[in-house]
């Protein structure tokens, strides 16, 4: 024989060994069983050759020696995986046992005579080989183990590895006692997720764990009794009064879930699935993401920060939650365990803890819907109530950690970036492993509403509602109301009051319901009601509820007190739409501050635009700068194909002509009515009251012109519209137009019957106060005609924010608002 080293050397060893393979040529027999070694050959070769090591022996397993230990180690993943892709390809199951460990020893080569008589070409001997041939037989099958040698002189090396190496898990099993060595060894794991088993060995008449005495059984059951002894004794004597005064619907705020397994999936998956299955309570309520992101911007806290207990703890204590929640994932004792920390923000200690155990990562889900039901029951809420309101997590939401794994990130996406194709492309990953998966079509057509498309939100909530048995008793009933909000008001705020005595912190549906009735009831008053239940540290979006807010103070004639609110809202962080924020100080004639305020907000960059532009111009009295914005406003809309626009763009510009009186204003109305009928389709599919608005409309016009022919034909075309019926805003137009037909007839006292019981209201339109100034001009009624004369002139907030269906009453509002002024200012005058 020749030594290669003639003094021993360190090198890194790794022993492998083929799980089963005796039953495995056994049960496919010895020609199947040799195509299939010979293929493991040829993987092992590639290997050797990719990760620099050379080959010592070969039998059942391996035993190859490398100059570095992290080569070690890339053989050794790229082996388990490649037995996994091999057994799959011969329909078997095929995984090694593997020890890496670095030590000395001692290499040398036969001699050519006692290579042909059967010895092996090189030779290796040392202590370092039977350890690792010791770690080896320890692990478990797919497992891969080192030595506290090679484990950090691998560890610092994984960057080679490239991304692999950031997702790999390295675990540690403290100290072993190995037969025939007689120290203990430090026993270490690494793996990759989903490949590894990642869980501590069993023992093994060879190789067991080396406990201290004190953690012996006997030693253990005594020190138990001792302790179980003080714990009882202490408790009776302090019986500590709860540390958290947790009462119905208070607030949490839930942290970043620790996930301890190394199993990717489990991150953003499990953080997702927490919240579903709490959320299902009415007693407790959860900070929302949204929330929590922007309570971080406002503590100057990058948008990745995790929520652990210190950050946690301080955004519960600016947003008013009682308590702190962190939820962790580990593997204990080999199973799978679930725990959650209820934490007092006001001290960041832990009050108490639950936790539930399984077997495996299928189980999660499953615990998780345990421990958030101790956590219900601990936190007050009734037991009757947990178990009446609870559907499992795997039924609420979907089984396959996957589909939620990309539904959490498609959550994510939408509300950190609103990047639209992006999140619908994960919602639509989510579904093709789980086509059953209805909280993705809820969330998906949340996403079509906000951006406008409401033929897909709709068709999105009726997918969701087919599969009522996947959703939570809360999420159907929200799904049921949500369908009715781009149909008639009344039954959607029916609903919603429904809703909302049940839940009653519900952020998105309390905003959602008060914008109909602003909109289609013209009521600024309980509007205002319903946004100032909004108006709550614990809600998120609070810039925007004080901007929502300012509009219906201002609607209400409370210029300062709206003021107050827009000024809050933009100290909030919100500078979106600013327009009802400078009509403010148009509503006082500051028109010089109104177009300083417009200029601030991210709207109003490029000057007045579109209808804001057309309601400016002709409050301000310059109907030429009004047309012209009206025709780039209507040139805009029909380059971006857009239907609504292109109408209501067509209504300001029949507006300029025929409430100006200087052209063919019956033409004007005559197009802009022919124009809503023939396009009412398209336009009622975005927004069903548009095309009935706009036709009244246009008849409003023809009133103003005198026109009784266009006036009847645009009555006659809606007249057994449901519309007119259910949108309250759109019967007060109607109930106009009939009036000015009885004007023009000369039916004076029904013309005064019809309106006179409407102003009497708040919510009366200003077109209204329009239609009962002209009827009791033409009865000869002065003073009553100047008292709506003044209405119109005065009431400059409800002139400048009254919004309705197709919002293209404001140019008419503008307009006859300043008729009116000029007229009592004449008036006054003439006195």
């Amino acid at each position: 024989m020749t030594l290669i080293t003639d003094k021993p050397r360190v090198r890194t060893l790794l022993l492998t060994d083929l799980v089963d393979s005796t039953s495995l040529v056994e049960r496919i027999g010895d020609t199947a069983a040799a195509e299939l070694f010979r293929a493991h050959d040829r993987m092992v070769l590639e290997l050797q050759q990719r990760w620099r090591g050379r080959l010592i022996d070969r039998s059942d397993g391996l035993l190859l020696i490398f100059e570095r230990p992290i080569d070690g180690l890339g053989f050794a993943l790229d082996y388990v995986r490649g037995l996994r892709d091999l057994g799959s390809e011969h329909n078997q199951r095929l995984q090694a046992r593997a020890g890496l460990h670095v030590g000395e020893v001692l290499v040398w080569e036969n001699s050519a005579d006692a290579i042909r008589v059967g010895a092996k070409s090189l030779e290796v001997e040392g202590l370092a080989k039977p350890l690792a041939g010791r770690l080896m037989g320890l692990a478990r099958p797919g497992q891969i183990l080192l030595s506290a040698t090679a484990e950090p002189l691998a560890h610092r090396a994984a960057r080679e590895l490239g991304e692999r190496g950031e997702l790999l898990v390295w675990k540690s099993y403290g100290r072993w006692r190995f037969k025939g060595m007689p120290e203990a060894q430090e026993v270490y794991e690494v793996g990759e997720p989903g490949l590894a088993p990642l869980r501590m060995p069993s023992h093994t008449p060879k190789a067991w764990r080396d406990l201290p005495l004190w953690r012996r059984p006997a030693a253990l059951a005594a020190e138990a009794m001792v302790l179980a002894a003080m714990i009882v004794g202490g408790w009776f004597i302090t019986q500590p009064k709860p540390a958290i005064a947790f009462g119905e619907r208070d607030w949490v705020v839930v942290g970043d879930l620790r996930n301890l397994t190394g199993d990717a999936r489990i991150d953003e998956s499990l953080d997702q699935a927490f919240r579903i299955s709490l959320e299902q309570s009415s007693y407790v309520n959860l900070i929302s993401d949204l929330k929590m992101r922007e309570t971080m911007q406002r503590m100057q806290r990058k948008p990745d920060t995790r929520i652990d207990r210190a950050t946690g703890s301080e955004i519960a204590m600016r947003d008013g939650a009682r308590a702190l929640l962190l939820p962790t994932v580990a593997e204990v004792g080999g199973r799978l365990r679930v725990s959650t920390e209820v934490i007092d923000p006001r001290t960041q200690i832990t009050v108490y803890a639950v936790s539930a155990d399984g077997k495996g990562i299928e189980s999660a889900l499953a615990s998780i819907d345990d421990v958030t039901g101790q956590l219900r029951e601990k936190l007050g809420e009734a037991m009757q109530n947990v178990q009446k309101t609870s559907v499992p997590l795997p039924n609420v939401s979907t089984p396959s950690l996957e589909a939620l794994k990309a539904f959490a990130v498609a959550r994510n996406v939408y509300n950190t970036t609103r990047d639209l194709e992006q999140a619908l492309g994960l919602y639509r990953r989510a579904l093709q492993l789980d086509p059953q998966f209805a909280l993705a079509h809820a969330d998906m057509a949340r996403m079509f509403s906000g951006f406008g498309q409401i033929e897909a939100a709709m068709a999105e909530w009726r997918k969701a509602l087919a599969l009522r048995g996947r959703l939570s008793p809360q999420e159907t009933m929200r799904i049921e109301l949500l369908l009715h909000q781009h149909t008639a008001p009344a039954p959607f705020l029916r609903k919603v009051d429904e809703y909302l005595a049940i839940y009653p912190d519900d952020e998105q549906v309390l905003l959602r319901s008060g914008s109909p009735l602003w909109h289609h009831r013209n009521d600024f008053r309980a509007a205002e009601v319903r946004f100032r239940q909004v108006l709550k540290p614990t809600f998120s979006n609070q810039g925007s509820v004080n901007y929502s807010l300012g509009i219906m103070l201002l609607g209400q004639e409370r210029v300062q007190e709206a003021l107050a609110a827009f000024h809050r809202s933009r100290e909030l962080g919100f500078s979106g739409a600013g327009e009802y924020y400078a009509r403010a100080y148009d509503a006082q004639g500051l028109h010089a501050d109104a177009d300083k305020t417009y200029l601030v907000g991210t709207g109003g960059r490029d000057g007045w635009q579109g209808d804001s532009a057309v309601t400016t111009w002709v409050d301000r009295g310059q109907p030429q700068r009004a047309a012209k914005a009206a025709d780039a406003w209507l040139a805009k809309a029909i380059k971006d194909a857009d239907v609504l626009e292109t109408l209501r763009a067509r209504a300001a510009i029949a507006s300029l002509v025929a409430l100006a009186g200087s052209g063919d204003a019956a033409g004007a109305a005559r197009g802009l009515l022919s124009a809503s009928r023939a396009q009412a389709q398209q336009a009622d599919a975005i927004y069903p009251p548009v095309s009935v608005d706009l036709q009244l409309y246009a008849g409003l016009l023809a009133a103003h012109a005198g026109d009784r022919a266009l006036l009847a034909d645009a009555l006659h075309g809606v007249h057994d519209s449901v519309v007119v019926r259910d949108y309250p805003t759109v019967g007060q137009l109607w109930a106009v137009l009939l009036a000015e037909q009885d004007r023009l007839a000369g039916n004076l006292d029904a013309a005064l019957a019809r309106l006179r019981p409407l102003v009497k209201h708040d919510s009366a339109l200003v077109a209204v106060h329009w239609g009962l100034m002209r009827a009791e001009q033409s009865a000869g009624n002065a003073d009553a005609a100047m008292t709506q004369s003044r209405w119109l002139a005065t009431h400059r907030g409800r002139v400048l924010t009254e919004n309705t269906t197709s919002d293209v009453l404001r140019f008419f509002n503008v307009w006859v608002s300043r008729e009116a002024s000029q007229a009592t200012r004449a008036t006054t005058a003439s006195r």
